[in-house]
């Protein structure tokens, strides 16, 4: 594995791909697996079995999927990364979870947002990146505004939270734009 590593004031951003992944639920035991990915229970090992087994990619698609590490603690507190990659358009969409509450609202996840947005203009020439976020969610609203992102439209019943149909709110930000506030 080739992990690619991002630091920012507080985070250590480590840097799994599809190929990354498949190696890891090919060659680790389950045990050294949950430690690696930070997964604090057997469910969340579970759903990321699941994934790897489905296949992380298809045809034109991949991701990059960055563990956020408390540089203080050395704790795995959350994700971020691009998903739905198609490099053949240039485009991915940006995704996060804060999976540690005692790490929420305190800019950790903007930090961590705004080095995976620059990683994929620079890093990844991406042209677009995309964000869709449900429309309860205040605090990756501001996220997304406080990156400048243009919100381009809502999705209606999107995504299916606990049972419901939710709508989410479709936004973008262009190459051209993110250099030009930059």
């Amino acid at each position: 594995m080739n992990l690619k590593i991002i630091e920012t004031n507080r985070l250590l951003l480590k840097g799994f791909t599809p190929e990354d992944m498949n190696y890891i639920f090919e060659n680790l035991p389950i045990s050294e697996i949950k430690t690696l990915l930070g997964h604090t229970s057997d469910d969340a090992y579970q759903k990321e079995a699941l994934k790897q087994k489905q296949g992380y990619s298809s045809y034109n698609r991949s991701f990059v999927l960055f563990l956020l590490i408390d540089k203080e603690t050395n704790k795995i507190i959350g994700r971020c990364g691009l998903h739905n990659w198609n490099k053949e358009h240039f485009r991915a969409e940006i995704g996060y979870s804060m999976e540690d509450e005692f790490f929420k609202n305190k800019g950790l996840m903007s930090e961590a947002v705004e080095a995976i947005i620059r990683f994929g203009f620079n890093e990844l020439k991406l042209n677009r990146i995309e964000a869709l976020v449900g429309v309860d969610n205040v605090p990756s609203l501001n996220i997304i505004a406080k990156n400048h992102f243009t919100k381009e439209g809502v999705l209606r019943k999107h995504y299916l939270l606990e049972d419901t149909y939710v709508d989410s709110v479709f936004f973008s930000l262009l190459a051209d734009e993110y250099f030009t506030t930059k």
